[in-house]
């Protein structure tokens, strides 16, 4: 009898029919969309943890508190993304196991067995010897023949396959762009005063009253969070001419009220001309003028935030002789 091959037929048709393309390029695909997922979920984080204002116009969100620095009451400004972490998950790693266990087997037993009974001849006689010395036979001849036949064929096959996948993800680097971002908002980190204010600079100015000088002061405008106002307009209280024939001229002035307006960066400037007294007349005696300070005030003509800050500079004159 032939060995039959229908076990190995099958079994290696069912490891052509495997879906290797299922098996692994799912896990792949998987994988792919884990990684569009997450990259997703931290642009959400972001944009809703850490900016706020509509889609053309978006700013960074910040925290701001106050401690106390040099004696100081000091505001902080810090943007949130700045010290929170941003989940930025990335799969790094994959592994894809796959085993088939297919198996086969096939058995055949053949018995041959047959029954066949001939028989030949019949009722024979023949005698032997003469006269008194004689004897006589009977015989009958047949023959037999016997052949059994038994054919039995079983055969098995299995199937099984089994797959393993590991996949390791971890909080990935920062791309370039976004650690670039960070960086700049990190820098913006700066301390200031809790409530609208001026910045003069500088804050004391030394006069020379032996020569004819102009001087410069410039004011910053800030409000209470920290940001600098544009096109505020500032005052600049009149001052009274100093004892000695001093003559201020330009931006500040006796007797009238100055304005000065900040420009796009938060600044105004404020220059003006101090021009010695013309020397006495011999024989005139001379005369020692004392050293004096003149207080210059500046504060902001429109409230900000409610408030109306005044900063004040001091314009110093030293001893001088006429």
């Amino acid at each position: 009898m032939p060995i039959d091959t229908t076990p190995s037929t099958v079994a290696t048709s069912a490891l052509q029919a495997i879906p290797f393309s299922s098996l692994i390029g799912g896990p792949l695909g998987a994988a792919i969309e884990a990684q569009s997922q997450a990259a997703m979920t931290s642009w959400e984080f972001i944009d809703k943890v850490g900016l706020t204002g509509p889609a053309d116009d978006k700013r960074a969100v910040t925290v701001d508190f106050n401690y106390i620095s040099n004696g100081k009451e000091v505001k902080l400004i810090v943007p949130i993304l700045a010290i929170v972490p941003i989940p930025y998950i990335a799969v790094d790693e994959m592994s894809i196991n796959f085993k088939a266990n297919i198996s086969a087997s096939a058995s055949n037993v053949q018995e041959d067995s047959s029954s066949q009974n001939i028989e030949a001849g019949g009722g024979g006689e023949f005698s032997v010897g003469y006269g008194p010395f004689s004897a006589k036979a009977n015989f009958q001849a047949s023959y037999s023949s016997k052949k059994d036949s038994k054919a039995s064929q079983e055969s098995k096959y299995s199937v099984e396959y089994t797959m393993d996948i590991s996949v390791h993800a971890k909080q990935s680097d920062m791309p370039a762009g976004l650690a670039t971002i960070l960086n700049i908002l990190q820098s913006s980190i700066t301390p200031t005063i809790p409530e609208a204010n001026l910045q003069v600079s500088p804050a004391i100015v030394n006069i020379d009253p032996t020569k004819e000088q102009d001087y410069t002061i410039t004011v910053t405008v800030f409000n209470k969070k920290g940001v600098l106002v544009k096109n505020q307009e500032i005052t600049v209280d009149p001052i009274t001419l100093p004892a000695g024939g001093l003559t201020v001229t330009g931006g500040v002035q006796s007797g009238t009220a100055t304005l000065i307006r900040t420009d796009k960066n938060g600044t105004a400037t404020l220059t003006f001309k101090v021009t010695p007294p013309s020397p006495p007349t011999p024989p005139s005696t001379p005369s020692k003028i004392d050293s004096q300070t003149i207080k210059l005030s500046f504060k902001v003509t429109d409230k900000i935030d409610g408030e109306t800050p005044e900063e004040t500079v001091k314009l110093v004159i030293p001893e001088f002789t006429l």
